[in-house]
């Protein structure tokens, strides 16, 4: 057999998978529709209209495609690796299509959620199993592996404390006192969480993760600093339906810090690995808009985007599962 032919007999396909986004205003009812099949109501339709044309455009899939642009560079020519949506280009069935084209002969797909409800979380691996299994490829022989919660890898921790301690060191310096932070994350029903309470114990794992990070290995300002600094979770982006949502809600937090007269606050979202709607409405417009209203100027990390470490994360997750696939044949 000719060394090319064992080339293409090791590839291995990776595929990050998101929810995928309207880029525009314009494309909003054509999302919608993928999404809820005509269900969704004018008024939802004309209202996420509105926040689009606020932001102007979300870079989602374009921040995407590039983070799999970066990890293909990371990982080298043994591996194939592409971007999937849900629900807007480009799909999981395509990126699929394409790692087989490419002459993958297996298949890793990595949720870009850290943490995650399977009962949520399902869709995705439905979805890229059914295109796997049309392309040819098997979940029993391990040619086609969805990667589990991983909100607490090594690489993805340490962005998030770096990103924390540069922030409070300005901050505190700024306001003159260890301003509060706020760790937050995508709400969900609270009937979702209770078929699957998984969910809030991997937020907590990833909490707990960060700030022992910064206690080990990041000074945020004096001693004291650190023993009067006020730390909270919280849910961000709940829906518009009538049913019970988790809390607290940032809002919720935001009004207790109101009362306890804090000057500053610090947002970190540990879930949202993209800027898009969730981040550039929700908290950029939404959540710094609440802040001015209640006195409080509002800060938030960046989020990880194409940033090494987080590069370094996806292929640490992606090289220990094609090790595991290789050990197993």
């Amino acid at each position: 057999m000719s060394t090319e032919n064992n080339t293409a007999k090791n590839f291995t396909g990776v595929i990050l998978m998101t929810y995928g986004s309207a880029t525009t205003a314009d494309h909003v009812e054509e999302y919608f529709e993928r999404i809820y099949k005509g269900k969704a109501s004018s008024a939802t339709i004309e209202d996420f209209k509105r926040r689009y044309e606020l932001i102007g455009h979300s870079p989602l899939v374009d921040i995407t495609n590039s983070q799999a642009a970066h990890l293909q560079e990371t990982l080298g020519d043994a591996y194939v690796v592409r971007a999937g949506m849900r629900h807007s280009a480009p799909f999981i069935d395509e990126a699929v299509a394409e790692c087989k084209a490419a002459n993958a002969t297996s298949l890793i797909s990595i949720i870009l959620s850290p943490q995650f409800s399977s009962f949520i979380m399902e869709g995705y691996k439905t979805a890229f199993m059914e295109a796997a299994v049309t392309q040819g490829f098997n979940s029993e022989e391990g040619t086609a592996i969805v990667a589990g919660p991983w909100g607490i890898e090594p690489h993805f921790i340490e962005l998030l404390a770096r990103r924390v301690q540069e922030s409070l060191e300005k901050l505190d310096t700024e306001y003159g006192t260890p301003v509060p932070v706020i760790f937050t994350t995508h709400s969900l029903p609270q009937r979702v969480v209770e078929k699957d309470p998984q969910y809030l114990e991997q937020l907590a794992a990833t909490i707990d993760a960060v700030r022992e990070k910064l206690n080990a290995t990041h000074t945020i300002g004096s001693s004291q600093a650190s023993e009067t600094r006020l730390w909270f979770a919280g849910y961000q982006s709940a829906g518009h339906t009538p049913e019970e949502w988790l809390k607290p809600d940032l809002f919720d937090i935001l009004k207790e810090l109101k009362i306890k007269e804090a000057p500053a606050v610090l947002i970190v979202p540990i879930q949202f690995l993209t800027d898009h709607l969730e981040i550039l409405y929700d908290l950029d417009i939404a959540a710094k808009a609440q802040c001015e209203e209640l006195g409080i100027a509002y800060n938030r990390i960046e989020l990880p985007n194409i940033d090494p470490l987080f590069i370094s994360s996806l292929a640490t997750i992606a090289t220990s599962l094609a090790n595991v696939h290789v050990k197993s044949m």
